[in-house]
């Protein structure tokens, strides 16, 4: 007598449960969310002794944010934490293009090697924002990396 296993279900069954999934998260079902905010970090410019970064801002939500405070923190180009700060990005509109910049004071452009940002303290919109974090993308214009 011969045994053969074989599972509940037909594979056609199971190939189109596989297939109907994969459609939902990439259609934007709960697992997959379009970031609404892209930081870009576009430029970081010497001001005496210290340095000055330029972030474009593209707030692609039909939502104003109010509050968009992140926790940075700066790396060194050897890969050892520099300093951790905190930037105010808001009032961000809706469905604009925004420069902001800030002074990273003490810190000569050449001591950037990477910021982080690490967490956002704050973030508020007329409606909800369930993680802001996992809203944002990153990228760079410079040599100095921004990541999440």
């Amino acid at each position: 007598m011969r045994c053969q296993l074989r599972p509940k279900g037909s594979a056609l069954q199971r190939t189109g449960a596989i297939f109907a999934a994969t459609l939902f998260l990439g259609s934007g079902g709960i697992a997959a969310q379009e970031a609404s905010i892209a930081i870009e970090l576009n430029k970081l410019e010497p001001q005496g002794g210290q340095c000055r970064a330029y972030l474009v801002i593209e707030n692609k939500s039909s939502s104003e944010y109010s509050e968009l405070k992140l926790d940075l923190v700066l790396f060194r180009p050897d890969g050892v934490i520099g300093r951790r700060f905190a930037v105010e990005l808001a009032p961000l509109r809706a469905n604009k293009r925004t420069v902001k910049l800030f002074d990273l004071e003490g810190t000569a452009c050449e001591e950037v090697g990477s910021l982080l940002i690490n967490d956002v303290m704050e973030c508020k919109t007329p409606g909800p924002v369930a993680d802001c974090l996992q809203n944002i993308t990153t990228s760079t214009l410079t040599n100095v990396q921004l990541n999440k």
